[in-house]
């Protein structure tokens, strides 16, 4: 039996781009607009400030708790990794789904990634068009296709 709820298109999901690379950063934006994905993109440029925005510190205090969080592995402060398993140690934090999107394609890296709980690991492509559509892929995935908690 269906319900008027079924038909209710969902809030904008709140997506952390942690990334310090302004091109990439761009790249992600663009794939936002051209793919017309109507999630709110936040993006933080550090480790530091990954953590800073999660624990809602600083310049952060009032940011929105994300819904999925793109990691980038290669970060100034404090690496993806170690962001990585700040996230997934916490219980306030934990549940979010982490996507590492990164240029490395080390089995060390992915093995990690996988054993600190990293949701998915993603190389990202260097070939614009694939990349716009990995980004709409893995939104299709964690913000439309599977269920994920709302925690705000």
């Amino acid at each position: 039996m269906s319900t008027s709820d079924d038909h209710t298109r969902p809030a904008p999901a709140e997506v952390l781009l942690v990334e310090d690379d302004a091109g990439d950063e761009l790249m992600t934006r663009e794939a936002f607009a051209d793919n017309k994905i109507g999630n709110v993109l936040h993006v933080v440029r550090d480790g530091l400030e990954a953590l800073d925005f999660l624990y809602r510190r600083g310049e952060h205090a009032d940011a929105p708790r994300p819904d999925l969080i793109l990691l980038d592995l290669n970060l100034p402060k404090y690496d993806g990794r170690q962001v990585l398993e700040q996230i997934k140690t916490d219980p306030e934090l934990s549940h979010i789904p982490v996507v590492v999107l990164t240029t490395s394609a080390a089995e060390e890296d992915i093995l990690r990634s996988y054993k600190l709980h990293a949701n998915a690991y993603v190389t990202k492509p260097v070939d614009l068009d694939q990349f716009m559509r990995a980004i709409q892929q893995i939104d299709d995935f964690f913000i439309t296709v599977v269920k994920l908690p709302r925690a705000r």
